[in-house]
């Protein structure tokens, strides 16, 4: 018993000999590596004047500090004015003593921000050339950013409303680097940093200049605001007073070393406070002192206001909705109009290029006609004769072979001319050649023009109008006609063969071909070259041809023939099945 006794002592006196810690939080606003170089003087000079103490420094940016703060989990602050005042209204904290030296020579007008424009920005020589330009700054709650917002209201500027601020986070170097990209066009940064800046290196001493400079005092660096106490080492509310007493006394009683930190009393930041007071921010902000029915009375015109404008807004929606819907059914009945007169043209077309055929076509059916008129003659007088029945059964045969050819003729002719409503079918695009062939070869041969019919091999199945396609056919085919007749050779080659998973129609010819004038309007509607021609062909032939997903273009390349082109993409498997 009496040995446990003694080693609880042992224990004990070993715990009170044991050095106490001492937490001190950092503001980086370079980051936690330039923090910790310009304040590790002042950390080891205070462990070695406080050696019962084991000192030990925390970088972070102002939101962590106060979250280390509200965990209780540091028990000094080094920091700016401005995060200051917000912690000596919201946590109790206190100044113990203030920054007397780390870039000028007074405590009390140590801190400021620096406006910097690029020196190539000629047009940037004053705050109010800053409205509509992109400023960056670390964030709106940066005390260098609220410094130099003070600055651009007392110029007519308001940095939120008449520019456009970037914020681009800790470190503040990141400003620099943004003005550099050309993401901004000015940046703010505290005062002193292009100086330490260019005296490391990192910025050229002609890169940038200071826009709307001020007297400076005693600071030996260019500033753009008013200047500001230093950064005070801060007594949170945990804090002991003896250990605050003890680290005051060891922070006033330092011999630092030239370009060391000086501490000195605690000063006056009264000034801070105007700052926070006349932007109202931090403490001062609106919604900490107002209540809901304060702050609506206050801003009771700005309700009425933006209430008039909601109403506004929703009687000119209403007025908008309504102009949109009528406006809609004006564009419907106006499609559906110019849908039905594309039909009407279509059809004109149709009526036109059958017109045009119409003599060949009549002279084509005459030919079955007249070897019905001869069989029919000739089986009349072998059953006058009362001989030779099989003949008879022969021409029989042959006479309803002739009228079949006849009557596929007429409603070949039929077909065409019917004004029937468009459906795109899966069709064998060899068929709509072959038919389309069959109604324009009397009329080529009735002007003595050969024509010859080039399919590559099977053709697979598209989905088309096959009236429409043999329309797109015989008008290109018709124009080949037209164009070639009367040459010395007179040919048109109809040509269907498969590229790029598309059926290529080509309908070429040998005649003089289209004069360079005429190229650009070819497919222009009334446009035409024919004495006696509507001008809508090829303008229709080409709104079907892109109305079934292919195209259809000329082809003037080579010499002595003009072909006239166009696709038509083949089926999907899943459709065709």
């Amino acid at each position: 018993m009496f040995g446990i006794v003694v080693a609880l002592f042992a224990v004990a006196a070993h715990a009170a000999d044991a050095p106490r810690l001492l937490r001190i939080g950092v503001l980086a606003y370079r980051g936690s590596e330039d923090a910790e170089r310009t304040f590790e003087t002042t950390v080891a000079q205070l462990a070695r004047a406080l050696p019962h103490y084991r000192v030990e420094m925390i970088a972070g940016s102002a939101a962590f500090l106060t979250t280390q703060i509200a965990r209780d989990e540091i028990d000094f602050v080094v920091t700016n004015p401005g995060h200051y005042l917000e912690l000596a209204i919201d946590y109790s904290a206190t100044a113990i003593a203030t920054v007397q030296d780390m870039d000028g020579t007074s405590a009390s007008e140590a801190v400021g921000a620096t406006i910097l424009a690029p020196t190539n920005l000629g047009e940037i020589q004053s705050i109010a050339d800053l409205k509509g330009r992109r400023i960056a700054a670390v964030a709106p709650e940066a005390f260098g950013f609220r410094a130099a917002w003070l600055e651009f209201l007392d110029r007519g500027v308001d940095p939120f409303k008449d520019a456009r601020p970037l914020f681009v986070g800790f470190p503040v170097d990141g400003v620099v680097d943004a003005v550099r990209a050309g993401r901004a066009d000015a940046g703010i940064v505290r005062s002193c940093l292009l100086e330490k800046l260019i005296a490391e290196g990192k910025v050229k001493p002609e890169e940038f200049r200071v826009v709307g400079r001020r007297p400076s005092g005693t600071l030996n660096c260019q500033v753009s605001t008013r200047l500001y106490p230093g950064w005070p080492f801060v007594k949170v509310a945990q804090t002991s007073p003896a250990m605050a007493r003890q680290v005051a006394d060891a922070l006033l009683a330092m011999q630092p070393s030239s370009g060391d930190i000086v501490w000195s009393a605690p000063e006056s930041y009264h000034r801070v406070q105007d700052l926070y007071r006349a932007l109202k921010v931090g403490p001062y902000a609106p919604f900490t002192r107002l209540g809901i029915l304060d702050f609506l009375w206050e801003y009771r015109w700005w309700g009425i206001a933006a209430s008039m404008a909601a109403l506004w807004w929703l009687v000119h929606v209403t007025r908008v909705a309504h102009l949109l819907r009528r406006r809609t059914a004006e564009l419907q009945a106006a499609h559906e109009k110019a849908r039905l007169e594309a039909e009407r043209m279509e059809h004109t077309v149709r009526l036109s290029l059958m017109g045009e055929m119409a003599s060949s076509l009549a002279h084509e059916i005459n030919q079955p006609l007249a070897a019905i008129l001869s069989y029919a003659r000739g089986c009349e007088r072998r059953l006058d004769a009362g001989i030779d029945p099989d003949g008879v059964r022969e021409g029989v045969r042959r006479i309803a072979l002739q009228a079949e050819r006849a009557g596929s003729m007429v409603k070949r002719m039929r077909d065409f001319v019917r004004k029937t409503p468009s459906r795109q079918l899966p069709i064998d695009p060899a068929v709509i050649v072959a038919d389309a062939l069959a109604l324009f070869e009397p009329t080529a041969a009735a002007r003595g023009v050969t024509v010859e019919a080039d399919l590559t091999g099977p053709l697979p199945i598209v989905r088309a109008d096959r009236l429409q396609i043999e329309e797109v056919l015989l008008n290109l085919l018709q124009n080949a006609l037209e164009a070639a007749a009367g040459r010395p050779d007179p040919e048109i080659v109809l040509s269907a063969r498969v590229v790029d998973h598309a059926v290529l129609i080509a309908v070429t010819d040998n005649g003089p071909g289209v004069p360079p004038e005429a190229r650009d309007s070819l497919f222009d509607a009334f446009f035409t070259t024919k004495p006696e021609g509507l001008g809508l062909g090829l303008s229709l032939s080409r709104t079907i041809a892109e109305a079934h997903g292919g195209r259809l273009d000329p082809d003037f390349d080579t010499p002595g023939a003009t072909t006239f082109r166009f696709r038509l993409p083949l089926i999907e498997e899943e459709d065709h099945v």
